[in-house]
């Protein structure tokens, strides 16, 4: 029997963006719906006139919902039924509500379990705005709408480099007073758990990066370090985790020692996300670790100076597709292992014999 192929959700972003052609790109070669079964959560009629316009191959198929969705075809779901005008590079409050309309079906989509994994499109955080969606980004609507509690993580990776932020979309003034041991603590602990269970990675070395310039010179130019930043580390190392630090970002970055390790927590964003860019903008991808939903992006935004003009690259939305495909194998296999745990097996002191039991219920 044919193994099923992981359906993968995408949400169309900003109509007006770069999105559907990105999305248009991946899917014309055939051989990337043969490795799932893609869906489309968006707008028809919009993805035909970004096809027309942009004079791209694909060919798909309308569907009512994913459930209808057939193999080795790119479908469409059809998500509002009111028309929208496709302005390229033009933010757009209509624009905004296509896009929430898409993010919010294709998300009921999975909670009824009709995707196995959702691949977003990029949005414009400004047009999206609304009373539905009164969030910084994609990462914290999802956290709230399918998280059942857990926390999310941001992680930037393009192979072996995996960037984690503690802080995300926060104003730099805030970061300092936002940064403290319990939370950096907690990030370590989502990102090593990712690093195990998501990327298969058996015993992952975590590099965490300082706040201040060269990691405050023992107090000199900041006491984060010393006081949050460290007693952080060491707890999280007292655990068990291999955690390391905190490297100034400057040395550390600029040096290549970052090879040496399976992933980096920077504090904030742009510490985090500035060296990665520059190392691996056009196949970055952005994942949401510490979700029960497998959820990734293009590293790249809705790119309003070239829509339209159909010199998009589609290789970072690509990969986002393959490591969103990847992440949902590595956590089936990780429950495969766990599924049936073997039986606590102990010895009983019986008179001057010990007697080895395997009777016991308890379970491992």
């Amino acid at each position: 029997m044919e193994e099923q192929k992981i359906r993968v959700g995408i949400t169309q972003g900003d109509i007006n963006g770069v999105g559907y052609e990105v999305i248009l790109k991946t899917f014309a070669e055939p051989m990337v719906c043969e490795l799932c079964m893609p869906i489309i959560y968006g707008s028809p009629k919009v993805a035909a006139y970004h096809r027309k316009a942009l004079d791209l191959p694909t060919n798909f198929s309308i569907v009512p919902s994913a459930a209808e969705a057939q193999p080795n075809r790119l479908s469409i779901v059809n998500c509002s039924d009111e028309e929208v005008k496709v302005e390229f590079s033009k933010p757009d409050p209509e624009a905004g509500k296509a896009a929430l309309a898409a993010l919010e079906r294709a998300l009921e989509e999975y909670k009824a379990g009709l995707i196995d994994v959702l691949v977003t499109a990029p949005i414009n955080k400004h047009t999206i705005h609304s009373e539905e969606f009164d969030f910084p980004g994609h990462t914290e609507y999802i956290e709230q709408k399918v998280g059942e509690g857990a926390k999310a993580l941001m992680i930037l990776m393009k192979g072996d480099l995996r960037v984690a932020l503690v802080t995300t979309h926060l104003p730099v003034s805030q970061i300092s007073q936002t940064i403290t041991q319990p939370l950096i603590e907690e990030k370590i602990a989502i990102f090593h758990r990712s690093l195990k269970v998501d990327f298969d990675i058996s015993a992952p070395r975590i590099a965490v990066l300082a706040l201040n310039p060269h990691a405050g010179d023992e107090g000199l130019l900041g006491s984060e370090e010393q006081e949050i930043i460290i007693p952080a580390i060491q707890a999280m190392r007292a655990k068990g985790i291999l955690c390391y630090g905190p490297y100034a970002a400057d040395g550390f970055m600029g040096s290549g020692n970052f090879s040496r390790f399976d992933g980096i927590l920077a504090m904030y964003h742009d510490q985090g996300l500035a060296p990665f860019k520059a190392l691996a903008m056009d196949e970055g991808v952005n994942f949401t670790a510490g979700l029960p939903i497998v959820r990734t992006s293009p590293a790249h935004g809705t790119a309003y100076d070239i829509a339209g003009k159909g010199v998009a690259l589609e290789d970072s939305f690509r990969q986002a597709v393959y490591t969103a495909i990847d992440v949902f194998r590595n956590r089936c296999l990780d429950r495969s292992r766990h599924a049936n745990p073997l039986r606590k097996q102990y010895y009983e002191k019986r008179d001057d014999s010990d007697k080895l039991k395997l009777d016991s219920t308890e379970e491992l």
